[in-house]
């Protein structure tokens, strides 16, 4: 049911694009777990009350709600089927998209007038609308763009680093924003909540998790190299410290999950 859909130019430099996707969680008795990556998400959903598993238990979720930047797994809870409409945004924009201050939340209640939204979009939706309903949020997303004052050392700096797979060093994503190291730290962390190489760090994970979910029996040592990493044991370090799981025991579970999922359902795992 995953389906991704065109934006306009004019989102470029902020949205990555918009997604649908629909879900039986009575089919997902353990939940649906949400892997790291380096983009913020602002999810809306429709359907069954949708929540996330917290060290206190489940948290209920309001529509819509921002998946920042994710240290560690996440796992959703819902009954019945959900429908989801995400705008992927890169993470030094969507904040100031959202004209809200930056912060490390993972997951972020958001009392905001975006929340509007949902009765527009919920009627869309129950009518079987769903281009009708994406292109409310998208016109949406223009005028709150069109308030933006664009910072272009950070739209530089955020394409070299997505371009490099997030091997760069610091001192060269600086270089590729015409900026100095400091500024370009500084205006990071105002941006984003977040370091250039936190940054990088979660962009080259991403990397390795959507090639083993397509390519389960990858060669772990080249795609090291292939991304920077030290050698084979940095990269399963890493991974493990995003995902809670080794590359092995993930791409096992890659090559399983994918006999009954198509290839499409990495763009949701991105979520």
């Amino acid at each position: 049911m995953h389906q991704k859909f065109d934006h306009p130019e004019e989102l470029r430099d902020t949205i990555k694009g918009f997604w649908y996707n629909s879900i039986d969680f009575s089919e997902l008795p353990a939940g649906f777990e949400v892997l790291p990556d380096g983009y913020a998400e602002i999810i809306f959903h429709f359907g069954g009350a949708c929540s996330v598993a917290t060290q206190g238990g489940l948290q209920l979720l309001p529509s819509p709600f921002l998946m920042g930047l994710l240290g560690q797994p996440v796992t959703l809870h819902a009954q019945n089927r959900v429908e989801i409409i995400g705008v992927k945004c890169f993470p030094w924009a969507v904040f100031e998209l959202l004209g809200l201050p930056s912060g490390q939340d993972g997951v972020r209640i958001l009392e905001h007038p975006i929340a509007q939204l949902q009765a527009t979009l919920a009627t869309y939706m129950q009518a079987g609308q769903l281009a009708e309903a994406v292109s409310q949020v998208t016109q949406y997303f223009l005028a709150a763009r069109a308030r933006m004052m664009s910072s272009w050392l950070l739209v530089k700096a955020g394409g070299a680093m997505r371009e490099a797979k997030g091997t760069l060093p610091v001192s060269q994503v600086a270089a590729a924003a015409h900026a100095t190291v400091r500024t370009l730290e500084r205006k990071f962390k105002e941006s984003s909540g977040y370091t250039v190489k936190d940054v990088s760090a979660l962009i080259r994970f991403e990397q390795v998790r959507n090639h083993l979910w397509l390519h389960p029996a990858a060669n772990l040592a080249g795609l090291a190299q292939e991304l920077g990493y030290t050698d084979q044991s940095h990269l399963s370090r890493e991974f493990k410290r995003y995902s809670g799981t080794t590359p092995a025991a993930f791409a096992r579970k890659a090559k399983n999950g994918k006999q009954a999922i198509s290839a499409d359902f990495v763009a949701f795992v991105q979520a």
